[in-house]
């Protein structure tokens, strides 16, 4: 979480719950077999983790490293093979294990090259059992790593959605972020993307960059619909510890800056509707006659990921669990020697993660669903908790819809557009207190 007042609307961006800070050592190091053993294994997701970028951009604090010595790459491939292999026998033959969605993020997945993506793909098939080319895989980008070989890879190998990482069509915005791209750069990748014909396309863009305006931001806006993009995502700058921006001071709660940024939040979701996108999340917008991608980004409420790679989390009913975590680059590195020079056999264990009581199992349904425009169905809740989520929620629900941010039709529980757009406050609200104790013990590194 930053470092913003309880008033702000920007506090933390909840793509996942618990987040991965109050991820803790596991005493016992559970094995994956006993962890999976009763898990329903018949949809599961999969998710690949490639931890390297070509630069670092600015507001970064993912788990990746940039660039890698000779040799890195495929040292980490051979380490993910060896996971896949211990992580599959895991999952054992006692029931079907199918893999229901796919993806590969980061980092930056194509700063592989196109026979490491193929590789990377084998893995995912043959080492997992993963039918690539039967389910929506979606794989992240970067403009100077979107070249035609490699993009032709996804393609053929099925992949139905690629994600490109532009932030900003106006240069001078771009270097503000500390994420040095030309327009021109940017524009023939999107070129090679189209070419490509992979199904659909995602433009992340951000809004809140120091020198940015209703202009420029508009400008940006137009820019990207002008590719017809079948997705867009808006991200709110923010600028956290130990990231570029972060090392120059912040300006997280100051309440110029959120007023600024909720302006330009609003401009762009009414821009964008205007324009025949409909919106699926705060940050996400699709195109009205987009084909359908399964599941939204980060709207898994039900269990059941396998994440491979060191930047990866696993879910089960019972317990998320990972590799360490940081964002200092010299930990980052340390993480990652680490990781290559495991043998099998260290990937058949859970090392770090947090279990998942029945009270988080409640609180990360109810946000995940809440999060999305969709919004959480009272029946869905009741068939899995057993009553309507105000008998567990109660006065945090009667919270938000007294600021006007959620509204019940006694079917379904929505977040009002006004709702929407305070996403960041409202998500972190609903954690625990025992998580946001462990987040706040936490000593980053």
């Amino acid at each position: 979480m930053t470092t913003a007042t309880a008033a702000s609307p920007y506090q933390s961006y909840v793509y996942a719950y618990p987040h991965k800070t109050a991820y803790r050592r596991l005493p016992d190091r559970p094995a994956l077999r006993d962890l999976w053993a009763d898990e329903p294994k018949d949809a599961l997701s999969l998710y690949l983790h490639i931890p390297f970028c070509e630069v670092r951009c600015g507001f970064c604090n993912l788990f990746t490293r940039i660039g890698a010595p000779d040799g890195l790459t495929g040292a980490y491939l051979d380490a993910l093979e060896r996971q896949a292999g211990a992580v599959r026998e895991a999952l054992g033959d006692s029931g079907p294990v199918r893999f229901a969605t796919a993806a590969f993020g980061g980092g930056t997945p194509t700063f592989l090259t196109a026979a490491e993506l193929t590789r990377l793909c084998d893995i995912a098939e043959h080492r997992m059992g993963a039918d690539l080319k039967a389910v929506p895989l979606s794989v992240e980008a970067s403009p100077a790593t979107a070249t035609a070989d490699r993009l032709t890879v996804l393609a053929e190998r099925g992949t139905t959605r690629l994600s490109l990482g532009v932030q900003s069509f106006v240069d001078s915005e771009a270097r503000a972020a500390v994420r040095p791209q030309r327009r021109a750069d940017v524009e023939a990748a999107l070129s090679r993307v189209r070419e490509a014909a992979i199904p659909v396309l995602n433009i992340d863009l951000i809004y809140g960059i120091d020198g940015q305006t209703e202009e420029t931001w508009l400008r940006s806006l137009d820019a990207a619909l002008a590719w017809r993009p079948e997705e867009l995502y808006l991200y709110p700058l923010y600028v956290r510890p130990l990231t570029g921006l972060g090392r120059r001071g912040g300006t997280d709660g100051d309440p110029a800056w959120d007023e600024q940024r909720l302006r330009l939040y609003r401009t762009g979701r009414d821009h964008l509707r205007a324009h025949g996108y409909t919106h699926q999340s705060m940050r996400m917008f699709r195109r009205a006659d987009a084909p359908p991608q399964g599941a939204d980004d980060y709207a898994c409420q039900t269990d059941g990921m396998i994440g491979l790679g060191c930047g990866a989390r696993s879910y089960t009913r019972d317990l998320h669990y990972s590799f360490d975590y940081a964002v200092d680059m010299h930990e980052i590195r340390g993480i990652i020697d680490d990781y290559v020079s495991r043998p099998a056999g260290d990937f058949a264990r859970a090392e770090i993660g947090r279990r998942v009581d029945a009270d988080e199992a409640r609180r990360r349904h109810l946000l995940q669903s809440l999060l999305q425009a969709d919004g959480l169905r009272h029946d869905v809740y009741r068939a899995r908790f057993g009553t309507a989520p105000d008998a567990h929620f109660g006065a945090e629900l009667d919270r938000f819809a007294d600021r006007g941010w959620l509204a019940d039709d006694g079917t379904v529980l929505r977040l009002t557009p006004e709702g929407l757009a305070h996403s960041d406050a409202i998500g972190p609200e609903l954690f625990s207190p025992a998580v946001r104790a462990a987040m706040a013990a936490y000593e980053r590194k």
